[in-house]
C-alpha cells in the first residue's frame, strides 16, 4: 500500500478496513459513498478539507458502497452519504446526508480534541 499523505482520504476495502479503521490508534471518520450519488460528490471536498485540517487527530477514509456491498451491509449502511466515526474499533457516532462544513465539524467536535 502506498504511503498515506497527511490529510488524504484513502479508499478502504473489505481487506484494509480492519487495519485502517478497527485497529486505528485515533478516531476514524468513514464516509460511505457511491460515484452516482450527487450529495456524496458534493460533500467530498468538505470531507477532504476536514481530513487535511485535522490530520494527526482524526483519520478519514471512504468506502465505495457499490464496490464494497458486503462491508457496507455489515456496517448497517442503508442510505448514502453515510458517515460513521469509529473509536477503538467501535462505531460511536453515525449520521447520513450531506452537510456544510460547520455542521460536519460540530458532529466531529468530540473527536477533534
Amino acid at each position: 500500500m502506498a504511503a498515506k499523505s497527511a490529510g488524504s482520504v484513502d479508499s478502504v476495502t473489505e481487506q484494509t478496513f480492519p487495519a485502517r479503521v478497527l485497529q486505528a490508534k485515533r478516531p476514524v471518520l468513514v464516509q460511505f459513498w457511491a460515484e452516482w450519488c450527487g450529495p456524496c460528490i458534493r460533500v467530498t471536498p468538505i470531507v477532504e478539507q476536514v481530513a487535511a485540517e485535522h490530520a494527526g487527530v482524526l483519520d478519514v477514509v471512504k468506502v465505495n458502497v457499490d464496490e464494497e456491498i458486503g462491508l457496507a451491509g455489515r456496517h448497517g449502511i442503508s442510505s448514502i452519504p453515510a458517515f460513521v466515526v469509529y473509536a477503538d474499533g467501535t462505531p460511536v457516532k453515525a449520521w447520513t446526508g450531506a452537510a456544510p462544513k460547520p455542521r460536519l465539524e460540530r458532529s466531529l467536535a468530540p473527536f477533534l480534541r
